[in-house]
């Protein structure tokens, strides 16, 4: 804190409007309309860039380029209006993006820019008639203040490390999941003459919820899941529920309960791929699991079944007795067929123990590498906050 007291102590400051033809530090454009049909027979090796935010903004790569050089992009209108992006090499923008150039390097860095245009465009969003836009005019009249070159590319240099190390992390999360993801699969494929298979149903037994609606749901009294927390909170194990009904609705409902030690199995959903994640309920307290759920009770080890249930494998048995349609769904039938391998209880725990340390390493928000993530996030927002707010109190 003190080198950054120092290195921003007195600092002068010059303010000028991003756009204007006199005093404006930039120039600004709009891309070009491209059509889908346009890109597919334009297919080459230079990107193009439009509204999304997904893969960095690019919608596909044609033979040709617009642009040549480090330029900021930004985008106009939808959702994403006044999403900034810092850009170089060659490629082209859309009609729904903008292009900022800087008129003089040697006055504003490029990634200065960006860093503070990241903080201040979405404050210019205009959100009227339901479709968000930030056009030219608008962006034009954002002011900037213009410090010495050498504090811009220090303050560059400060914030570049903490993306860095964000990027590097994000990568490393990504190399993991693909791991675990090969470890899941190699660990429940077993030999069949050492391990057999036996179909769900013949091993334990299934229980379908009842229903009950969203707007039943407390902030406090009896556990229940919803199946489509299935997708949006729980993984392959819980021993707490995000939501509660009241007892009264619970015994008026004669709602059905899963037990410690049973699995959770969500049986519908928008897409085939969304049917048959299961969570193992591991709460002394029993848990009101939704009708479009199933608990699974057997004398396997539940986190075993839970793994079991998100691979590969599983999913390719149970797809062919999915009903699709706008929700698409299996009854218990489905579900009892499936095979399962079934190890001894001391190979089942082993394969739960390696598979819960690349669970927590890829999906815990307290400890693994989705939590080290979101602290990196924080720790840059902070930084860059304080880094550029210095500007806000000169004149």
């Amino acid at each position: 804190m003190s080198y950054l007291k120092k290195l921003l102590k007195g600092v002068e400051i010059e303010w000028k409007p991003l756009g204007h033809e006199e005093n404006g530090v930039a120039e600004l454009s709009r891309g070009r309309v491209m059509s889908k049909e346009y890109l597919v027979e334009n297919a080459g090796k230079y990107p193009v860039y439009s509204s999304q935010t997904a893969n960095n903004g690019e919608i596909g790569k044609i033979t040709s380029f617009d642009y040549d050089g480090e330029f900021i992009t930004w985008t106009t209108d939808g959702a994403n209006a006044g999403t900034v992006f810092h850009r170089t090499g060659k490629f082209s923008i859309t009609n729904v993006c903008g292009l900022i150039k800087v008129k003089d390097i040697k006055e504003l860095n490029y990634k200065f820019l960006f860093y503070w245009l990241s903080i201040e465009a979405k404050k210019h969003v205009y959100s009227g008639m339901g479709n968000p836009k930030l056009m030219s005019n608008q962006m034009a009249k954002i002011p900037i203040p213009v410090p010495a070159l050498s504090i811009q590319k220090e303050i560059v240099r400060i914030l570049d490390n903490f993306t860095e190390l964000t990027a590097e992390l994000t990568a490393e999360l990504t190399a993991r999941k693909k791991q675990y993801t090969f470890y899941k699969e190699q660990l429940f494929s077993f030999n069949e003459v050492e391990v057999e298979k036996e179909p769900l149903g013949v091993i334990g037994e299934f229980q379908r919820g009842k229903r009950f609606v969203k707007d039943d749901m407390i902030a406090e009294g009896v556990p229940c899941i919803h199946y489509g927390e299935m997708y949006t909170y729980y993984g392959t194990w819980t021993n707490k529920s995000k939501s509660f009904l009241s007892e009264e609705l619970v015994e008026k409902k004669n709602l059905r309960v899963a037990e410690n030690g049973d699995v959770v199995i969500v049986s519908a959903g928008e897409t085939i791929e969304d049917i048959g994640m299961g969570t193992a309920w591991l709460s002394n307290e029993g848990v009101v699991i939704h009708d479009a759920c199933f608990s699974y009770r057997s004398p396997l080890n539940p986190k075993y079944v839970a793994y079991f249930t998100r691979t590969k494998q599983f999913h390719d048995q149970i797809k062919k007795n999915i009903s699709s349609g706008k929700i698409s769904a299996i009854n218990a039938r489905g579900l009892e067929k499936a095979l399962i391998p079934v190890p001894s209880p001391k190979e089942q725990e082993r394969i739960v123990t390696i598979l819960d340390k690349f669970d927590i390493l890829t999906t815990s928000i307290s400890e693994g590498l989705p939590k080290e993530i979101e602290l990196r996030k924080k720790q840059y927002e902070y930084y860059r906050d304080l880094l550029l707010t210095f500007s806000k109190h000169e004149n």
